[in-house]
């Protein structure tokens, strides 16, 4: 094969990003020469607005036939439009708690018109995780729940509404993040489980996605030492082509997840890591939302080079190839569905569950949202009630704060919002001492609701996007329902 063609094979499983919301001229030409796609993000300026975004996909197939890739779960996780106002659709762990697969079927499918109608065409989604560790820092409420079985029966749900609207969906993140308490953004997580454990637990929702026809399935930086021993998954041919081309017989495109996290390239580099990725049998390679011109130069000269050495064979890329080409020709015999909004809204509003009486207000209560750092996969998504309660006030658990909160909620009534307070020792211990003076004081959980103060009124709803926050406001009464 001469050079021309394995640098065009390589440079066929590689997805960079770029800043801005336009496509620089070196995005354009790597297109031109058959660059697989890119990946949009919106903390690097990508998704201003939708209509930039819909420019953005039309700009760059006019220079070639690209993935164009995002993160778009809803919830928590959003990055269309949503990362400014929250989602209008809640996540996964509220889908779960309501537990219809019909529903999120339909979340997903709305979810997918509205990516469809931008231009985008691989979502990596849904999360099909099994959240068994309440302290994980990455995952909580982006999975469906702890059980297996109903992960399984919501990832087929979530798969079958995002392929309905056109969009590939790429379930993730395999072979399961959920049992870690480590972030793969800064760390390889262990996930203590050897193959049994794996099968009645982790693989569980992955078999149900690719059952449901899933036309991608993302690799997660994750050491299982019974399986990788010791090698990230995304690196692994024991986890990649052993356990998920072989063991679970799936024949779609496999994607990495970002090669730029410390749990796949921090001691050798994302275009080592690269290669090592397509060694273990990876298709598609997601670059990073930092890693841009110089990161994809220096990531296809490894590849060619690997391939040069004999450490990556020209078939390796060859199959690769195969696999998006049909997965395009999928794409193309597709047409998008209607957005649905109202499926998100209900979705949200059927997920809440209450522990006692709430109260009737004779004037707004006053609103006090706790602070809760998040991870890197959520960002800086706003969240809370603020919208709905003008005199909400913002606290992070600082000396004396109770008694500021309290007086200035003399005289009606109190509310406290929490994000994932198991995780937060500064929100359990402010929200105690609120309730000792104000027993009447309604705790609303936006996060995964785990620590339970006592026997106050408790309103959880198993999420913080735009649409978990407007149905517990309605409830509250800080708002009407529409």
């Amino acid at each position: 094969m001469n050079t021309d063609d394995l640098a065009r094979l390589a440079r066929g499983t590689l997805l960079p990003s770029f800043p801005g919301p336009t496509a620089p001229r070196w995005v354009l030409d790597a297109l031109e020469a058959g660059l697989g796609g890119v990946t949009l993000f919106a903390l690097t300026g990508n998704v201003p607005s939708p209509e930039s975004l819909a420019a953005l996909t039309m700009q760059m197939r006019k220079a070639g036939d690209p993935f164009v890739t995002i993160d778009e779960e809803g919830g928590d996780v959003t990055r269309l439009g949503g990362h400014a106002t929250g989602s209008p659709y809640p996540g996964n762990a509220a889908l779960g708690a309501v537990d219809d697969p019909e529903l999120t079927r339909r979340v997903y499918r709305s979810l997918g018109a509205e990516l469809a109608e931008v231009g985008v065409n691989l979502n990596f989604a849904p999360s099909v995780d099994v959240n068994t560790a309440d302290d994980n820092p990455v995952i909580g409420t982006r999975s469906f729940g702890p059980d297996p079985e109903l992960v399984a029966r919501h990832a087929a749900a979530a798969v079958t509404g995002t392929q309905e609207a056109g969009v590939a969906a790429c379930a993730k993140h395999f072979p399961g993040h959920g049992a870690t308490v480590e972030d793969s953004h800064l760390s390889v997580p262990l996930v203590d489980a050897d193959l049994e454990l794996l099968d009645r637990r982790e693989l569980v929702p992955f078999r149900a996605a690719i059952e449901a026809g899933t036309r991608a399935v993302m690799t997660g930086h994750l050491n299982l030492p019974a399986i990788t021993r010791g090698v990230p998954a995304t690196l692994s041919g024991a986890a990649i082509t052993g356990l998920l081309r072989e063991r679970l017989g799936y024949q779609g495109v496999i994607v990495t997840d970002a090669l730029d996290m410390e749990g796949a390239s921090g001691e050798i580099g994302i275009p080592e890591a690269s290669v090592r990725a397509l060694i273990a049998g990876a298709d598609l390679l997601c670059l990073g939302p930092n890693e841009h011109a110089e990161t994809l130069t220096a990531t296809l000269e490894a590849i060619v080079a690997a391939v040069r050495a004999g450490r990556l064979t020209e078939e390796r890329l060859a199959a690769s190839a195969g696999r998006t080409g049909r997965l395009k020709q999928w794409l193309a015999g597709h047409s998008p569905a209607v957005v649905d909004r109202a499926a998100g809204l209900e979705a949200a509003r059927r997920a809440i569950r209450v522990s006692g009486s709430l109260p009737g207000w004779s004037a707004a209560p006053l609103v006090v949202e706790l602070e809760a750092t998040g991870n890197i996969a959520v960002g800086p998504t706003p969240w809370g009630l603020n919208p709905w309660a003008p005199d909400a006030v913002q606290a992070d658990g600082a000396e004396g704060e109770a008694d500021r909160v309290l007086e200035r909620a003399t005289g009606r009534g109190l509310v406290v919002v929490l994000r994932d307070a198991h995780r937060h020792a500064g929100q359990r211990a402010l929200t105690t001492a609120l309730l000792t003076a104000r027993p009447d004081t309604v705790v609303v959980e936006m996060g995964l609701p785990v620590w339970r103060p006592g026997s106050a009124v408790y309103l959880a709803t198993y999420g913080a996007a735009a649409a978990n926050a407007q149905a517990a406001a309605e409830l509250l009464g800080l708002t009407t329902a529409a």
